[in-house]
C-alpha cells in the first residue's frame, strides 16, 4: 500500500477511535488498539518507518507526561505502598508467567524467562492514558497507582537486564548521559521556559521534544530503552509542570490529538490473528495466568492501601503494553523465542492491554468526590 494510503486510512481509523470511544465511554487508547488490530489484519497494515518511529515517540511522550503528574510529596509519603504493590504486581506475574510457559506450553528455558518478562509489566501508557480521561490522575489514588505501575516496570526492566541484555561501554554511556540530563534538567529548563515560553510559535515544547529525541539516540546507541529514565525526568520536572499548567495542557493536546494515537494503533497492528489460530488454548492460558496472578498479588494489598478503589487499582495495573513489546521484541531478536510465540505474547500483552481496562472502566471506576471534582476543574480553568 502506498505510503499516502497507508497514512490516510490511519488518520481514519485515529478519527474513528474518537469518536467510538466516546459513543461507547471507553478509553481511545483501547478503542485505538482494536482499530490496529483490525488495521493490520483486515488491510495487511504492519507498520512503516514513519508510523514506527510516531509510534515509538508516542510511548516515550506518554511516560514523560506520566512521570509529571506523580506528586513527589506524595511518592515519599506512599513509598512504602507504592513499592510493596509494584513489587507484587511484578514478582508473582513472572514467576507464574515463567512457570506456565515451561511446564505447559513445554518452551526453553530462556523463552520461558522471555515470557515471564512480557507478561510481568503494568502499561504505563494505558493507566495513565485511563486516568487523564477519568481525571483520577489528580486525586491520591492516581498518583499512588502511576507510582506502583513505575516500580513495576523498574523491576521489568530489571529483570530483562540481569537475565538477557549484554552490558557495554555504550550502555553505561546511555545510563551516565541520562543521570546527568535528569539532574541538570530542573535547574536548567525552568529559567529556559520563563525567557521564551507563552510564545505562539512554542519554543518550550520543541526543547522538550529534542531532549526526548536526544534520550531516545542516546537509547538505541546503548541498546536500550528511553522509558525508564525519561519517566523519572518527568518526576523531576513535576515541580515545574505544576507551575505552569499551561505547558502541560499543551503537552497533552499534542500527544493525545496527535502522537499517541499512533502508539496505540502500531500495538495493535502487531498481533497476526492468522498466526494464532492454532494457539488460541495456550493464549488463553497465558491470558489467564496473568491476570490471574496479578490479582492474587495485588488484590490484597490494595484492599488495605486504597480501600475505595482496590479492584479499579487491580485491573488497571494487570494491564501490559510498552513493555512487554519490548521484551518479546528483544526475545525474537535475540533468536530466544521464534515468530509464532512472539505472536502469542503479543496478543496476550494486547489482551491484557484491553479486557482488565474495559472492565475497570465499566464497573469498577471510582467517583470523584465533590473536592476532588473541584481540584479538577479548578486546574482546567488555571490552564485556560
Amino acid at each position: 500500500m502506498e505510503p499516502l494510503a497507508v497514512a490516510a486510512l490511519v488518520a481514519v481509523l485515529v478519527c474513528l477511535a474518537s469518536v467510538f470511544a466516546v459513543e461507547w465511554t471507553l478509553s481511545v487508547a483501547i478503542v485505538e488498539i482494536i482499530a490496529g488490530v483490525l488495521a493490520g489484519n483486515l488491510f495487511g497494515i504492519r507498520g512503516a518507518p514513519w508510523l514506527d518511529f510516531l509510534a515509538q515517540f508516542g510511548g516515550v511522550l506518554l511516560t514523560l507526561l506520566a512521570g509529571a503528574e506523580v506528586d513527589p510529596g506524595l511518592l515519599k509519603s506512599k513509598l512504602r505502598p507504592s513499592l510493596v504493590l509494584g513489587g507484587a504486581s511484578f514478582l508473582l506475574p513472572f514467576l507464574a508467567s515463567t512457570a506456565f510457559a515451561l511446564y505447559v506450553a513445554h518452551w526453553t528455558t530462556k523463552a520461558s524467562l522471555i515470557a515471564g518478562v512480557a507478561l510481568s509489566t503494568t502499561s504505563l501508557a494505558v493507566v495513565y492514558a485511563v486516568l487523564v480521561e477519568t481525571g483520577l490522575n489528580a486525586t491520591e489514588v492516581g498518583k499512588l497507582l502511576m507510582a506502583a505501575t513505575f516500580v513495576t516496570d523498574i523491576g521489568t526492566a530489571l529483570a530483562l537486564s540481569l537475565l538477557f541484555v549484554q552490558f557495554s561501554w555504550t550502555t553505561a554511556v546511555f545510563f551516565a548521559a541520562s543521570a546527568v540530563i535528569i539532574v541538570l534538567a530542573p535547574r536548567v529548563l525552568p529559567p529556559v521556559f520563563e525567557r521564551y515560553g507563552a510564545r505562539v510559535i512554542e519554543p518550550e515544547i520543541k526543547l522538550l521534544f529534542a531532549i526526548l529525541f536526544g534520550f531516545m539516540l542516546l537509547a538505541s546507541l546503548g541498546k536500550s530503552h528511553a522509558v525508564l529514565p525519561v519517566f523519572v525526568l518527568g518526576l523531576v520536572l513535576g515541580p515545574m509542570f505544576h507551575r505552569h499548567r499551561e505547558l502541560q495542557r499543551k503537552l497533552r493536546i499534542v500527544a493525545f490529538g496527535a502522537i499517541t494515537p499512533f502508539f496505540f494503533l502500531k500495538g495493535g497492528m502487531s498481533v497476526s490473528l492468522g498466526a494464532l489460530g492454532p494457539q488460541f488454548g495456550l493464549v488463553m492460558g497465558f491470558l489467564a495466568v496473568k491476570l490471574a496472578a496479578k490479582g492474587v498479588g495485588v488484590f490484597p494489598l490494595a484492599r488495605r492501601h486504597v480501600p475505595g478503589a482496590a479492584a479499579f487499582t487491580t485491573l488497571l495495573m494487570s494491564t501490559g503494553l510498552t513493555f512487554g513489546t519490548i521484551s518479546s521484541l528483544y526475545g525474537l531478536q535475540a533468536g530466544i523465542i521464534d515468530r509464532v510465540q512472539f505472536s502469542m505474547l503479543l496478543a496476550v500483552v494486547i489482551g491484557s492491554a484491553v479486557v482488565p481496562t474495559v472492565i475497570a472502566q465499566r464497573w469498577f471506576t471510582p467517583r470523584l468526590s465533590p473536592a476532588e471534582q473541584e481540584e479538577v476543574l479548578a486546574r482546567e480553568e488555571e490552564s485556560m
